[in-house]
């Protein structure tokens, strides 16, 4: 893996100067459209999705980029074994809410697997990331910061905790069926939070469980998928096959699944 050492460096920094783009439309009236999907995006999405987009396809362009508010100018019909996934803003509900648990996300996927991860919470300042060694850490920026140290992380893992749950879900997404999947476990708290935040609470052992049983996209899951993997924990579909990425032919959906720290 050393040889995407670069490779990372670029996700971590890019995801800062992203999330610094998005903090630009954070003070104002946040004015938002409805995709075809229903779901909203804003300007804060496209500047970011314009940002990152333009920096890998420049520094790396044998890699195709992959983002939600861009693929579909591509008119892919097939995709490589090597592809970046990204989510420029992801929980646009939230911050469109001013509830600062809005992400800005970055994948690297390799032959249909998440390899390498970053996950970066503007509004709280707080990155998380995988490096070359498939580990994964946490780095909180103070407000003064302008860019990123990787160097000044800390190594995170997730809880040992087996029996007695801390579970999280979504807040915009929430549904009955998750609610009663629940039902089977032992859960002692829960943790309502919106978009990737909820891998990273797993990654760093605040929290232990994350059902997801209605639709999520590619890009929704990948970076929290490679995080959560180099914390010691896993995410599979709900029947305990693996997780793989790369389904043009499904328009990149997701089944449903099961985030945990086992």
């Amino acid at each position: 893996m050393n040889q995407y050492n670069d490779i990372i460096n670029e996700m971590a920094s890019l995801s800062f100067f992203a999330g610094e783009e998005i903090m630009k439309f954070y003070p104002n009236k946040i004015v938002s459209e409805k995709k075809d999907d229903f779901s909203p995006v804003t300007e804060a999405d496209r500047a970011s999705d314009k940002l990152i987009c333009d920096r890998l396809e420049k520094k790396f362009p044998e890699i195709l980029c992959i983002s939600e508010e861009s693929y579909k100018s591509k008119n892919l019909t097939k995709i490589s074994d090597i592809f970046f996934l990204i989510d420029p803003l992801d929980g646009t509900k939230e911050f469109i809410e001013k509830n600062d648990e809005f992400t800005v996300n970055i994948a690297l996927i390799i032959n249909n697997k998440t390899e390498l991860g970053v996950i970066y919470a503007p509004a709280k300042r707080e990155l998380y990331y995988t490096n070359n060694e498939k580990k994964s850490y946490q780095l909180n920026l103070n407000s003064i910061e302008n860019n990123v140290k990787l160097e000044n992380s800390k190594q995170i893992h997730v809880s040992n905790e087996k029996k007695y749950l801390i579970s999280t879900t979504s807040r915009s997404h929430n549904n009955e069926k998750t609610d009663n999947y629940l039902k089977n476990y032992k859960i002692k708290d829960k943790i309502i939070c919106g978009s990737s935040l909820k891998f990273c609470l797993i990654a760093n052992g605040t929290a232990d469980i994350y059902p997801r049983l209605g639709p999520t996209c590619e890009w929704d899951t990948a970076a929290g998928h490679a995080i959560l993997n180099g914390a010691g924990g896993s995410l599979k579909k709900l029947n305990g096959d693996n997780f793989l990425y790369g389904k043009l032919d499904k328009d990149f959906l997701n089944p449903e699944f099961i985030a945990t720290n086992f």
